[in-house]
């Protein structure tokens, strides 16, 4: 049975940046309040109307299908993982598929949220091991900016994300002990309300105990997106962060150490960390804890917040490009976000 590998690897984010200076125009906040909870300095903003979710992943795309040297007409699967996709439905593979002029191939959208790349790069990889797929085109991109709440009342959120895109291309190799080793997936639903975007949807809110407002008498215009939700800003993102922080500094090493235990490996062995761009604090955390050096874990959340589903092909990709990442380097991908759900991914570059 082949191993998968990534074969080639692109990122893009958009020109705008924006500092922490700048959000104190919108809101009550400083740099340093910002920099203390977050790391973070400043983030990419996409352009309103000439960028998306998908534009942006396609430029990722180009240069990972480039330096993977094949063509978009080789490609024969691609997973796209988002929480901001361009359309409510269709999904953004599709969107991809159209506008590199790709063959019929099928085209899978995954929300897993921050854990979303690293679920489709498990996918992708099961493909490429069963023999079903040669050139699979795995893309995570996020455009945050579109949906957040730029008020003193959404600053705990708002602060935090930025736009962006990464991609790779995943190809068998023969190579024995290459490629990607493992990967493992998790989720705990218990406190999915706790770090979520509730509206819109469908739920009317029958997973929560707040009464949904004259639901029964409510016009069908009014049953999607109604002024009570509005009112509570149930159509922003939510986060509880000292939750989110509390579970994410148990969960991230758990599953970089599940991956390392699965393939006779330890925490020494590694030349280098990805974890998910959440915030650096919690990456500072993990590091500690797991006794990993500054050289051995990898943080570009201070210059692009959090991407969610981007974060870690996007710092992947600069690691690479920084020449942190050799041949023959061990790499350890790993993300926690909402679901909860967490994973990680163990490659032999």
């Amino acid at each position: 049975m082949p191993q998968s590998k990534i074969a080639g690897i692109g990122m893009y984010v958009p020109q705008n940046v924006v500092t922490n200076q700048d959000l104190t125009q919108y809101m009550d906040t400083n740099d340093a309040w910002i920099q203390e909870r977050t790391g973070i300095k400043e983030r990419r903003y996409a352009h309103r109307t000439d960028e998306t979710t998908t534009t942006m992943g396609l430029e990722a795309a180009k240069i990972a299908i480039e330096r993977a040297g094949t063509t978009a007409q080789d490609i024969d699967f691609v997973v796209f993982a988002t929480l901001s996709p361009d359309y409510y439905f269709p999904g953004c593979g599709v969107l991809v598929q159209r506008a590199l002029k790709m063959k019929e191939v099928g085209a899978l959208d995954i929300r897993n949220q921050c854990s979303g790349f690293l679920y489709a790069l498990s996918v992708a990889d099961q493909f490429i091991k069963t023999g079903m797929y040669k050139n699979i085109l795995v893309i995570g991109a996020e455009k945050h900016s579109f949906g957040l709440d730029f008020s003193t009342r959404g600053r705990n959120v708002s602060v935090i994300f930025g736009d962006g895109a990464g991609a790779v291309v995943l190809q068998p190799t023969e190579e024995k002990g290459a490629g990607i080793l493992s990967t493992h997936l998790h989720s705990d639903g218990e406190s999915a309300e706790i770090l979520a975007m509730y509206n819109p949807g469908t739920h009317a809110n029958h997973w929560t105990d707040e009464p949904y407002a004259d639901f029964d008498d409510a016009p069908i215009a009014q049953m999607f997106m109604s002024h009570q939700m509005i009112d509570h800003a149930q159509n922003f993102p939510f986060m509880d962060g000292p939750a989110v922080f509390k579970k994410a500094v148990v969960k991230f090493p758990e599953v970089i150490l599940e991956a390392l235990d699965q393939n006779g490996l330890s925490p020494k062995d590694l030349n280098m960390l990805i974890p998910h761009q959440a915030n650096l604090r919690i990456s500072q955390f993990v590091q500690q804890k797991m006794g990993l050096t500054d050289d051995q874990v990898y943080n570009n959340i201070q210059q692009y917040g959090n991407t969610t589903a981007a974060s870690v092909p996007i710092a992947l990709c600069e690691a690479w490009e920084q020449g942190k990442i050799k041949s023959g380097d061990l790499v350890c991908l790993a993300a926690f976000g909402s679901g909860f759900t967490w994973a990680s991914a163990l490659i032999r570059w």
